[in-house]
């Protein structure tokens, strides 16, 4: 098989996302009806991009750009060569570059299977003395393959079943986690639980429920990194979680690095156990994951080891709910939210009585065990499409 290898250019248009105001943050941009995508967004969708966390209003749009449904977003600092296709018109910044494919030459989904494949090369161009960057300049120089675009079509369409599989278990585990937050929601933030209309509010809270600090749930862990500089610490069995690894998931069931017995060992009281409730604290705050098996964690997260491991369902939806909080309690620097260990611990929640807590674990329990499945499902799927896909790319399997 002999394809043509072309830069990005010569496929289609790119140019850089836009936000030209500064600073970036101020609130006056924000809270309008225009989507506005971020690198972590970028991170957490799988083909199709359209969850966000921040929107743009017409202030907003006027310093940036909305860019149309099929376009390729490519991230280029933080995450580097992350990528996805937006479902949606939105908005993103300029840490984000679009792709828009030119007909008859180049299908998106090809593009975007083309990065997947070259994305260690993305990365390793794109390393600098400072902050990592994939600047149009370094990803010029990267050839994309360019075959014929009936045969883009058919490699696209093989591959994208696996990623239509994904998103079909994505939209369940959303609802699932949905059905679980509303009950939350009901009972211990409405205060229409069981029993309620007989229960007596004492110093507004309802009796029988205390107000408990975090500390107070269980031992309280901040992560930290073994040395870098030692190889033999990296690329064992032991799961290593980092704020990328929790974005648009209840389980880190694959993480980007993982340590070995000799590097977890150099800190053993870093280990965070099956069912331990992991929030990010540092820069990209409130996160919520739960532990699939013995882990490690670095630094920007917090962990809770709970001390009754009923309440498990109970403390992650509550943690779901502290993004506000956790924002609030941070010491606000110039570029990133720090929650450190103490403020962490210190926050306070309701602690409700433990007949209510057992009824919310057991309403709980089959919805947790169905997104555990199907997101050890999509952890499946995903290996089988990237195992496929160099075989599909140079030629191992024809189209």
């Amino acid at each position: 098989m002999s394809w043509e290898y072309k830069t990005l250019d010569e496929l289609g248009t790119i140019s850089r996302g836009k936000s030209k105001h500064r600073p970036r943050n101020d609130a006056s941009l924000f809270g309008g009806k225009y989507p506005f995508v971020q690198t972590a967004d970028v991170k957490a969708a799988n083909l199709y991009l359209t969850e966000y966390e921040s929107t743009y209003n017409d202030k907003g749009l006027s310093q940036s750009k909305l860019w149309e449904v099929g376009t390729l977003c490519i991230t280029i600092a933080a995450n580097i060569a992350d990528t996805a296709i937006l479902g949606i018109d939105a908005c993103f910044p300029d840490s984000i570059m679009g792709f828009q494919p030119y007909e008859g030459i180049s299908n998106v989904k090809f593009i975007k299977y083309s990065f997947d494949m070259l994305q260690k090369d993305c990365k390793q161009i794109s390393q600098g003395a400072a902050q990592d960057n994939l600047s149009w300049n370094k990803l010029s120089t990267i050839k994309f393959p360019a075959p014929d675009i009936a045969i883009q079509n058919k490699i696209a369409d093989m591959l994208s079943v696996y990623d239509d599989l994904i998103e079909n278990n994505q939209k369940q585990i959303k609802l699932l986690e949905e059905a679980a937050q509303r009950l939350y929601k009901e009972w211990f933030v409405d205060m229409r639980f069981p029993g309620y209309k007989d229960c007596k509010i004492v110093d507004g809270v309802p009796e029988g429920w205390e107000r408990k600090k975090i500390s107070d749930l269980g031992e309280i862990v901040t992560g930290k990194t073994p040395s870098t500089s030692k190889e033999q610490y990296y690329g064992g069995d032991i799961p290593f979680v980092k704020i990328p690894d929790m974005h648009g998931c209840v389980y880190p069931i694959a993480t980007e690095s993982t340590l070995t017995k000799e590097g977890a060992d150099t800190q053993k009281n870093k280990f965070i156990p099956k069912n331990g409730i992991m929030v990010s604290c540092i820069a990209t705050v409130g996160l919520v994951n739960i532990a699939v098996e013995p882990c490690q964690t670095n630094q920007q997260i917090n962990s809770i080891i709970l001390s009754n491991e009923d309440d498990v369902y109970y403390v992650y939806s509550t943690m779901r709910r502290l993004k506000t909080m956790l924002d609030g309690v941070g010491s606000n620097g110039a570029t990133m939210t720090n929650v450190n260990k103490t403020k962490f611990g210190n926050i306070k929640i309701f602690y409700p009585d433990e007949q209510l807590r057992k009824a919310y674990y057991v309403f709980c329990k089959p919805i947790f065990e169905k997104i555990f499945a199907l997101s050890m499902s999509n952890n499946k799927l995903a290996g089988v499409r990237d195992r496929l896909l160099p075989k599909l790319m140079n030629g191992e399997i024809e189209v």
